[in-house]
């Protein structure tokens, strides 16, 4: 147990390195850093600042106006990357080369090219998801599990920050799932 928290302490960021982390504009950044500490996209405004390195505690409030910003931040920069990915593959696919004589090399760029697009239909209906998650901050719902009104948790909002069930009401879901695909 005593190298975990070493290794838990060892991870917390100076303040140069999150400085350097939010210069790359989000690009892959290491899990340690903070929404709080992330470059906002454009046209996100704020409703209260964060402190550097903020991360929402069981010792505050469940779902404080602090806790509401920093998934506010969380969903709206993680939809901002997802968005760029898309149009980043839409400029791939639109630049491509579209003749090539070997049908070998025609199918493997179709099959790549309909791989992309599968996961681009993903991303789509995951910021639909996104897109809820923010509406319900904004509501004041986010954080509740919707089937029990109990507490989602913010070890699970953390890890799935578009979680709409509590952990029993999700494991009773998907127990329900596999009974109806049997």
């Amino acid at each position: 147990m005593a190298t975990t928290k070493a290794k838990t302490k060892a991870a917390k960021p100076s303040a140069a390195a999150v400085k350097a982390a939010k210069s790359k504009q989000n690009k892959s950044l290491p899990e340690w850093v903070s929404a709080a500490d992330q470059a906002l996209p454009k046209g996100y405004v704020p409703k209260l600042e964060l402190p550097a390195g903020y991360r929402p505690s069981s010792s505050e409030e469940y779902m404080s106006p602090e806790h509401l910003e920093y998934f506010r931040r969380k969903l709206s920069i993680w939809r901002h990357e997802l968005i760029e990915e898309s149009q980043q593959t839409i400029e791939n696919l639109r630049d491509e080369v579209r003749d090539v004589g070997d049908e070998a090399e025609r199918a493997t760029r179709e099959t790549e090219n309909s791989l992309e697009l599968r996961t681009r239909d993903r991303y789509r209906k995951l910021i639909g998801k996104i897109d809820k998650a923010i509406k319900r901050i904004d509501d004041g719902r986010y954080g509740y599990c919707e089937e029990t009104d109990e507490e989602i948790g913010l070890d699970r909002l953390e890890a799935r920050p578009i979680a709409t069930l509590c952990l029993d009401a999700q494991e009773r879901w998907e127990h329900r799932q596999r009974q109806m695909g049997d």
